[in-house]
């Protein structure tokens, strides 16, 4: 859309490159645009507001003219998806008196010299030139050293998503806030280990603001003002007056209160989210803490969390703290709950920064020095009496804990293309409306009606073609299915995705704890004896003391929390096959160490090491725990450093994937065969962990092992051998993905496993099926004499020959003929130098292993690109990006972590996710039928109407109440209740209102209905009493014979004895003719017909008849309406405003009529429109030129043997000899290599995969 004026040249990308970026347009009053705007409100009495309420931008072209940035008083935003929505904000101005605004990062007091220096010798490797990063800043530091009081400064800012945006200058933008540490080396924290000056403080709370996320809970008042200003409630707002001014009270009122019911639901449930959030935030909200202030009289200071602002430093009590705030730790480590964050309960320990790394700070990368916001600090370890200090580095909205609530608060939007297609299909609904507007207008003023009457009947025809009960309808269809959810255990907080998950075609797992169990049992460890593997030892016990059995002790991160050994479930395994005995620090027995440590631990039984010398004393064998290097998702290990009492020198001690760990190792101690044993135990499903270890020189001591890099610690170590863990696929697991499969679902593991475990349970889940191939796909970065290469390894183990049928090939069967696998490594490097290789990984991946969390959401963006329905199952463990971005995110865990999940199961188990997708079908099918049966009856009461008009008659209130109210409310409550039909089953349901077999439906429903109306119209006409109402209508002027003696009136109707110039007779007269006897009589039928034939039942719904409330319904709806064409009694008929026909023979010819009426409907439906093969074939055509990405890349794979390769770049490795890879019988084994022609250009013409 080009905005007004000379908009294009005056915008810029804010958040480039990231998920929420924005383009940035600037507006700035104009004076005339504004006054012709108010101009324009008066004259509509407000309503031109009401739309300005509904496009933000219009009320912004229409009252600000285009401008530079810098000269923005509002700013337009416009996001760059597929959405492209719109959102305005208004730029405020702030006035600091003190030291610069820029000042958002480090710097330091002008008192401190040494710390000064240091900081500007930092600043100088930073790149980065925002204003708030951390080189600017100390350049402002710079340049004011001499004058610590710099000059008055204004601050141009705007909030969006409750995030704050503010001015670039030298950029000429706008640019967010940035946190503390952007660009910031690690060193550089412990230059304000001091804490902040009072100045300095109240500086960085001007910019930042209060430290504090507010979740407003709104009064019912002001949620009802905001819900009822919803377009639909407006035109429903329009109808119930344009009702009541027609005197048509009862149906207005029932519209009123199915509306109100329908607005009382959604208040209750938005305003029940608000509380659980505000809940959820307000813990943290206000507490006291403890600060240090730089040049205060005390060292620590107790503050209200609201007032803290990055820069400040923390001080950690040793009983623990809920954290107001992310801060880094820079002394002391901390045992930490983060379920907030990760969704496990597990307790995690953090460590202080490493003061001596140049490295730059992130906090994904170094969440292990990390306290985030919202997390459980539980107890401190600390050295001597130094504090555990922390400097903040994000508050609000900035934090972990910020980004988890604003994602709740602001949820990305996600393509759905039944709304898109209800929008449009309304619209063409208002535009068949405005040609019986137009009809009705022309007709009745030639007909000389009164203008005021014209436009009441005209406008009418309007509310009849657009159902006003369509949205309250529609909700009834999603609180059943939520309702059902519930009862089995699913809850949901975003009711609008239950539809959504109908569509799910694709659904990624989690490995373990969502495929497999919990818990992990220790099967067998592999020590290696003369750098070569030893025979496996299954009970732990037996292991001599040594450093194997001494690594298993130390390596882990458990913890001692009431009395009862805490930490990661791996971990506590491992420990306790030991057998050995872990304590805490702060008992008299640690004290033999040289320092307070934190750990240590003995064998069970007291265990003598006997020095050489004989001048030596005896010490126990009790090992201590100096210092750890928590693990790393992204470096796949951890370590620890420990000293043996009586020791002269330290140990090292490493724990991780094995194909990380060898690579620290030193070449010699690693076996030979290695790769042939990790293979054999991966491809079996165990999981394996390697151990290795090193000592330390004798000159190491203490202080210098706290101040060692990890990459200086782990080196040149000593492999010791593997540990073998079994992990148990849960039995409801395998079940659950046969089903999926056989629904012709795909189904993908994303896990941070091992891959060869993952294809291994990937096989025995069967989401691998026997006779597929597995090519791990291996990619490699470029080196400085490398480009960027793709190893496609074909591994034929675990295959068994299938018959596989040539005639007969589908992209989607289960005999493809292999599955991609890849590691998170070869995903980066595919994501970055492969792009275009990407797609057709996804679409033959199957396992994605080692995958980061940021991976596992990138990976579902991309399935969504390529045009799948993509659902997420996890146990809220690292899978929280994926959950909320994923059309249908389903966590396992009920913990605060998952609170952003759309759908949370109570049991812990993937057979939620079918019972979901089910219930999807059910919703969405549902849905469909609904707006179908809604359409057809907003143009059922519109032709008869229209059909009315063209005689001069209509239908009478309490008619139109009947059918409004007694027909179609009673059914569209309970239409909407039939369950989900029990088996997935391979059919779709459709994804749009637009599809060709639902446009053929409505459509040819729609003209037998109007053929039978004018079918019985017609066969009025042609009845020998009938005369027609234009005639009674002019008997007055005396051109009617009313002596004819085929006439024949009943009593109610006595045409010329009374006065036709009244009004309120000719109304009672319009109403009391054949013509509307007759359109009635069939139109009552024909609404139930359409439920009938619209309510679907297999393979979605279960059968029509388990709804027993929908067809009592039905039933006694038929009865009445069979009672009252027959025979309605004296007192009925006036009161329905009925002419009574003369032939009883006429009745049941439109009795006959309404039954062959059902008859052609239903097999229409059932024989045309619900006939899948007839579908399939007829737009087979179509569909050919228009599939989607998926479907184009799946026939591609399926039919290339090559997956994709250009022949001339396939070659096998370390053969020597020709062979065919997909042969299958040869070997094991084979490769195919590709490079990128060109390391430099990621865009490298090239036709791999």
């Amino acid at each position: 859309m080009t905005i007004l004026g000379d908009a294009e040249a005056q915008f810029h990308f804010i958040n480039k490159g990231q998920d929420d970026e924005l383009e940035c347009h600037g507006f700035k009053r104009d004076k005339v645009k504004t006054s012709v705007t108010v101009v324009f409100a008066t004259c509509t009495l407000g309503l031109l507001f009401l739309v300005f309420y509904w496009k933000p931008e219009w009320f912004v072209w229409a009252q600000f003219k285009s401008c530079k940035l810098v000269d923005a008083d509002v700013v337009l935003l416009q996001t760059t998806d597929d959405h492209r929505t719109w959102s305005k904000e208004r730029v405020k101005y702030e006035t600091n008196d003190s030291m610069p605004l820029h000042t958002s990062s480090l710097e330091a007091s002008c008192e401190d010299d040494k710390d000064l220096h240091q900081m500007q010798e930092l600043s100088e490797t930073s790149t980065d030139s925002s204003p708030f990063s951390y080189r600017q800043d100390n350049a402002l530091i710079r340049d004011t050293r001499s004058n610590c009081q710099p000059e008055r400064q204004n601050l141009r800012y705007f909030i969006h998503h409750c995030l704050k945006y503010v001015w670039n200058a030298e950029k000429q933008t706008f640019e967010k806030l940035r946190s503390l540490g952007s660009g910031m080396p690690c060193s550089s924290f412990y230059t304000l280990r001091h804490g902040l000056s009072s100045t300095d403080h109240a500086n960085r709370q001007s910019l930042y603001g209060d430290n504090v996320i507010t979740v407003e809970v709104k009064p019912y008042i002001k949620l009802l003002f905001y819900e009822v200003l919803n377009p639909f409630y407006i035109f429903q707002l329009f109808s119930v007056c344009l009702w009541m001014s027609d005197e048509y009270y009862y149906y207005a009122a029932a519209i009123i209160v199915m509306s109100l019911t329908s607005i009382a639901v959604s208040l209750y449930t938005i305003r029940k989210q608000s509380e659980m959030l505000h809940q959820m935030v307000e813990s943290h909200n206000t507490m006291l803490v403890k600060v240090c202030r730089r040049g205060e009289d005390v060292d620590c200071q107790e503050v209200i969390s609201t007032d803290l602002v990055p820069g400040d430093v923390l001080v950690i009590p040793p009983n623990g703290m809920l954290m107001p705030c992310d801060a880094v730790l820079i002394t002391g480590n901390c045992i930490v709950n983060e379920s907030m964050l990760t969704g496990e309960s597990v307790p995690v320990t953090k460590t202080h920064l490493p003061s001596q790394s140049s490295e730059v700070y992130s906090p994904e990368k170094h969440k292990s020095h990390t306290l985030f916001c919202g997390t459980q600090v539980i107890q401190t370890r600390y050295y001597g009496g130094e504090k555990v200090k922390a400097v903040v580095v994000r508050t609000g909205f900035s934090t972990a804990k910020g980004e988890l609530v604003r994602s709740i608060l602001f949820p990305k939007p996600l393509n759905f293309k039944l709304l898109t297609a209800a929008y449009r299909f309304v619209l063409v609904l208002v535009g068949v409306a405005m040609i019986g507007f137009t009809f009705t207008v022309a007709w009745m003023a030639l007909d000389g009606e009164s203008v005021g009457e014209i436009f009441l009947e005209a406008l009418d025809l309007i509310t009849i073609c657009v159902p006003p009960a369509l949205p309250s309808a529609l909700t009834i269809g999603i609180i059943y299915a939520q309702r059902r959810l519930k009862k089995q255990g699913i809850f949901c907080i975003i009711p609008e995705r239950i539809n959504i998950c109908g569509l799910v075609d694709l659904v990624c797992f989690d490995k373990t704890g969502t495929l497999t169990e919990d818990g992990l049992d220790l099967w067998a460890v592999v020590p290696t004896k003369n750098d070569s593997f030893a025979p496996a030892i299954q009970d732990v016990s037996l292991l001599p003391l040594g450093p194997f059995l001494t690594a298993m002790a130390t390596c882990h991160s458990l913890t001692v929390i009431g009395g009862n050994l805490s930490g990661d479930p791996l971990d506590l395994k491992m420990f306790k096959s030991t057998k050995w005995e872990l304590e805490e620090p702060g008992s008299e027995e640690s004290t033999k160490f040289d320092m307070l440590v934190p750990t240590v631990v003995r064998p069970p039984n007291t265990t003598v090491l006997l020095h050489p010398s004989p001048h030596e004393r005896e010490h126990p064998y009790e090992v201590g725990i100096i210092r750890q290097f928590t693990f790393s998702s992204s470096l796949q290990r951890m370590s620890v450093i420990t000293r043996t009492l009586g020791s002269h020198h330290m140990e090292v001690y490493t724990k991780g994937a094995p194909e990380m760990i060898i690579q620290l190792c030193k070449p010699e101690t690693v076996p030979t065969n290695f790769s042939e044993i990790l293979m054999t135990y991966t491809e079996s499903g165990f999981r394996v962990i390697a151990f290795a270890w090193r000592p330390l020189e004798d000159k190491v001591r203490f202080l210098q092992a706290q101040r060692m890099s990890r990459d200086q610690v782990e080196t040149d170590l000593t492999f010791l051998g593997l540990m073998v863990m079994q992990n148990a696929l849960k039995p409801e697991t395998t079940p659950t993905i046969q089903q999926l499969r056989e629904a012709n679902i795909r189904t993908v593991m994303v896990t941070g496993d091992n891959i060869r475990t993952a294809v291994s349970v990937a096989r025995e889940c069967k989401m691998i099926c026997s006779g597929q191939q597995v090519v791990e796909v291996t990619a490699l970065p470029p080196t400085d004499s490398t480009p960027p290469t793709v190893t496609y390894t074909v591994s034929t183990k675990h295959m068994e020959p299938v018959e596989v049928k040539e005639d007969k090939v589908n992209a989607d069967d289960e005999m493809d003929q292999f599955r991609f696998a890849m590691s998170g490594k070869s995903f980066a490097v595919i994501r970055k130098y492969f792009p275009h290789v990407l797609p057709k990984v996804a679409v033959g991946g199957t396992v994605f292993a080692r995958m980061s969390p940021d991976q596992k959401t990138q990976l579902v963006e991309v399935y969504q690109d390529l045009g799948h329905y993509v659902g997420m199952c996890g146990d809220g463990a690292n899978d929280c990006g994926a959950l909320k971005r994923a059309h249908a995110g389903i966590s396992l865990s009920e913990l605060e972590a998952s609170v952003a999940s759309p759908f949370t199961s109570r049991k812990a188990t993937i057979e939620c996710v079918s019972t979901l997708i089910r219930e999807g079908r059910c919703a969405l099918v549902t849905s469909f039928g609904v707006f179908k049966f809604m359409a057809l009856y907003s143009m059922i009461q519109f032709m008869s109407v229209l059909i009315l008009y063209g005689v001069f008659a209509n239908l009478g209130d309490t008619q139109y109440l009947y059918q409004d109210l007694v027909i179609i409310t009673t059914i569209a409550f309970v239409m909407s209740r039939n369950s989900a039909y029990p088996k997935l089953v391979r059919q779709r349901p459709p994804t749009s209102l637009l599809r060709p077999t639902v446009l053929f439906s409505v459509v040819v429903q729609i003209a037998i209905q109007l053929a039978f109306q004018l079918g019985a119209f017609y066969l009025l006409l042609a009845q020998p009493w009938f005369v027609p109402w234009e005639d009674y209508r002019l008997c007055n002027d005396g051109s009617m014979n009313t002596t004819d003696s085929n006439i024949t009136m009943n009593s109610t109707l006595k045409p010329c004895t009374v006065d036709y110039e009244s009004e309120s007779i000719i109304k009672v007269m319009k109403v009391l003719t054949y013509e509307t006897a007759t359109m009635f009589g069939i139109a009552t039928f024909q609404y139930v017909t359409t439920a009938f034939v619209f309510s679907k039942g297999r393979p979605f719904r279960q059968p029509i008849h388990t709804n027993w409330l929908y067809i009592l319904d039905l039933i006694i709806l038929t009865a009445l309406n069979v009672w009252l064409l027959l025979y309605p009694t004296q007192p009925v008929a006036y009161f329905v405003e009925l002419s009574q026909f003369p032939d009883f023979t006429f009745r049941l010819y439109l009795l006959a009529g309404a039954a062959a009426n059902f008859v052609t409907c239903w097999l229409i439906e059932v024989l045309l429109a619900d006939n899948n093969a007839l579908w399939k074939w007829l737009t087979s055509s179509y569909h050919q030129h228009h599939k989607k990405k998926y479907q184009i890349l799946q026939e591609e794979l399926l039919y290339d043997k090559d997956y994709g390769l250009p022949v001339g770049a396939m070659h096998l490795q370390g053969t020597g000899k020709e062979s065919n890879c997909n042969d299958g019988h040869r070997g094991d084994m084979c490769s195919i290599n590709v490079q990128a022609d060109n390391a430099c250009n990621p865009n490298v013409d090239s036709t791999y995969l």
